[in-house]
């Protein structure tokens, strides 16, 4: 017998634990080489675990668990041969027992409605439903020969009976736990509000030149790149180009000491199946409308797909976040750690607005910058956020040097 220990691989430099998000196949299946077996969550990224070779396999390790980069998750027997189906004389050895369970139909009917439906609680699952003042007769458990398990208790609906507010609708509720994306970013969020010196700061933008350029150009320019011409791009070149004239913007604490990039690694904040998640568009200074909108496009279908890695999502400069595709108006966002500063996007408005001295109706933007008191003075936060105000009000002149046909590549 040839056993292979499979062992949790390092998904990445930092990563030391990952959590066993799901099983792909169940104990005692046949696996092929490179067939993906389990999901895997890290605190960036979820991640499939292939099989490093065929065999029959043996799971060491249930799901919701957190192992260790390099701990034994299964074992794969490659002696094993593929099973094949059962031939047909197997069948007919099998009819007597069909036969006899038959026979003992009557007494398992009369079984039936104490193994399943009035089953034992587990433990764990008793001290659950004792406390929610759960009947255990009225919940049918799901765990081997009717058992009631704690996911059975913990979903367990608490009957009114005895209340003065009695009521018809449904009290159900549910229990599971955060994936360790979830709680990795949790954990860095709580600790950006306590260990950061954060502010905010607001503008709006007039969209109008955007809107003008778009439907001058959206068609020619879907055609001949493949990607659609969104604000994103604009929004990337303009943050860009004010990090560049603001670069204490770019920069990073790193304990007494300020780190300042002379590139722009632009993290865009993508809301994924697991939670948030910040993919990276590396040098967006020296990338065109079209990189950009190409860019943003891979990696959003990637977050949002679960195939997106780890390096993809590493690092970052300056995050923008666009809370606007949700519908919000306006809100305060949280820096993305180590970064120093954040762009919150929000839903555009056609609102009345002075212009020349007239009252107009001009689609509107609120713009909300996040940033650490501690590294980013007053005069630079809102001097970088007027910068892009302008970039956005004046698109054609200090986005596209006054020739958009060209900017965009057409």
């Amino acid at each position: 017998m040839s056993i292979l220990e499979m062992k949790v691989p390092s998904p990445g430099e930092s990563i030391t634990e990952v959590e066993i998000a799901s099983w792909l196949v169940s104990d005692g299946d046949y696996v092929k080489k490179d067939q993906p077996i389990a999901e895997v969550d890290s605190d960036k990224a979820t991640l499939e675990l292939p099989a490093e070779e065929s065999g029959i396999i043996t799971l060491k390790a249930e799901e919701g668990d957190v192992v260790q980069v390099g701990q034994v998750v299964c074992l794969i027997d490659m002696s094993a041969e593929k099973p094949t189906d059962a031939p047909k004389e197997e069948a007919t050895k099998e009819e007597p027992k069909q036969e006899a369970a038959k026979v003992e139909t009557p007494k398992a009917e009369v079984a039936k409605p104490t193994s399943y439906a009035s089953g034992t609680p587990s433990p764990a699952a008793k001290k659950i439903l004792d406390e929610k003042g759960v009947d255990p007769s009225q919940i049918t458990g799901s765990g081997k020969d009717g058992r009631i398990t704690k996911d059975d208790a913990h979903t367990a609906k608490v009957a009114a009976m005895g209340s003065a507010n009695l009521t018809t609708g449904a009290r159900g509720s549910s229990t599971s736990k955060l994936s360790m994306l979830r709680r990795k970013v949790a954990q860095r969020l709580v600790s950006v509000k306590n260990e950061t010196a954060m502010l905010t700061t607001f503008n709006e933008v007039d969209m109008s030149e955007i809107f003008r350029i778009r439907k001058e150009f959206k068609d020619e320019f879907s055609q001949k790149h493949g990607v659609g011409l969104g604000f994103m791009s604009f929004f990337t070149k303009a943050v860009t180009r004010a990090l560049q004239m603001y670069p204490d913007v770019n920069a990073s604490l790193d304990g007494d000491y300020k780190i300042n990039y002379d590139f722009c690694d632009i993290s865009i904040a993508v809301s994924g199946p697991k939670g948030l998640m910040v993919p990276v568009i590396r040098n967006a200074e020296n990338m065109s409308f079209r990189g950009v909108e190409a860019e943003v496009k891979n990696l959003a279908e990637k977050a949002r797909d679960g195939r997106i890695t780890i390096d993809e999502m590493t690092g970052g400069t300056f995050t923008v976040t666009n809370g606007g595709v949700f519908g919000s108006m306006l809100s305060t966002p949280i820096i993305n750690p180590p970064q120093s500063a954040i762009l919150g996007m929000h839903n555009i408005i056609q609102r009345p607005v002075a212009v020349d001295g007239q009252v107009v109706i001009r689609p509107m933007m609120y713009l909300a910058m996040s940033y650490d008191h501690r590294i980013i003075d007053g005069r630079e936060s809102v001097g970088f956020l007027v910068a892009i105000k302008e970039a956005i009000d004046n698109p054609l002149e200090l986005l596209m040097n006054g020739d958009a046909r060209k900017a965009l590549e057409l």
